[in-house]
């Protein structure tokens, strides 16, 4: 393995392990894949790595997918610590760390168990609960108000 510092400062090599901790001062970039953990002030990043243009870039403060029919099944998730099943197609998605305030914005699609299409309407609901920091309802209905579960449901919050 050749490890060459060029005259711009930059590392350049195919392959680097580092054993122990490294410290970066300024700016870290990757073309490649990072693994292992990356500490430091995520808040004081002003843009994603595959972000493009000069608009700021926004993660996910939580997403889960899980099936919502029987007993509810988390598939994966992020920021997710559980679901819960309060009748047909009511559920509420519970954060692992909370929100500064319920202020966020979600994203959601469903599958409808009977049928192969994604054609299930997922919105937030008032008759359990209302939104929270900690803690977000949400409502499946086919095409009409009828509440269904979901095979498949799929939740992003951004914040």
């Amino acid at each position: 393995m050749a490890l060459v510092l060029n005259g711009s400062g930059t590392i350049q090599s195919d392959d680097i392990t580092l054993s122990g901790n490294a410290n970066v001062t300024g700016t870290l970039t990757s073309t490649g894949e990072l693994t292992g953990t990356l500490t430091g002030n995520a808040d004081s990043a002003t843009k994603l790595s595959t972000a493009s243009g000069s608009a700021p870039s926004y993660s996910a403060r939580a997403w889960v997918n899980f099936n919502g029919t029987g007993t509810v099944a988390i598939n994966a998730s992020g920021n997710v610590s559980s679901v819960t099943d309060n009748a047909v197609g009511k559920y509420t998605i519970n954060f692992a760390t909370a929100m500064s305030d319920a202020n966020y914005s979600i994203g959601a699609w469903a599958r409808n168990p009977t049928t192969t299409e994604w054609n299930i309407t997922v919105g937030s609901f008032n008759s359990i609960s209302a939104p929270s920091a900690s803690a977000l309802p949400i409502w499946c209905r086919d095409h009409g108000t009828t509440a269904t579960d979901g095979s498949i449901v799929a939740v992003q919050v951004f914040r």
